[in-house]
């Protein structure tokens, strides 16, 4: 139950990064840059995480670079909040990040 848990945790997260994009976008200039940068910046992450880092991807990277990969999206993430003025956010999401990397590691679940 607990790598299920883990497991999700991790898939709330990279949804919670694509979300810290489009707000850190939505955030950044005048219209229409920040129009622009709410679709794109989040478009380029998913398309990233999908070539690079999905289970099913076929061109999925190896697991060491494919583990800085994913917790560099994650950190991205982050600063996007903190650029974007949401302090508390981008502080929760990097103490969930830790915690999963943890849980991934402990449980042997990097891989899934």
């Amino acid at each position: 139950m607990l790598a299920t848990a883990n497991l999700a945790l991790k898939f709330l997260l990279e949804v919670a990064a694509i979300a810290a994009f489009a707000y850190w976008g939505a955030n950044t200039g005048a219209m229409p840059l920040s129009l622009i940068l709410a679709v794109a910046a989040p478009a380029i992450a998913i398309a990233a995480w999908a070539v690079l880092a999905a289970p099913k991807a076929a061109r999925r990277l190896p697991p060491e670079t494919r583990i800085t990969f994913e917790l560099t999206v994650f950190l991205g993430a982050v600063l996007a909040l903190l650029v974007a003025g949401a302090p508390g956010p981008a502080v929760i999401m990097a103490g969930l990040v830790v915690l999963n990397a943890v849980g991934l590691t402990v449980l042997g679940q990097w891989e899934q």
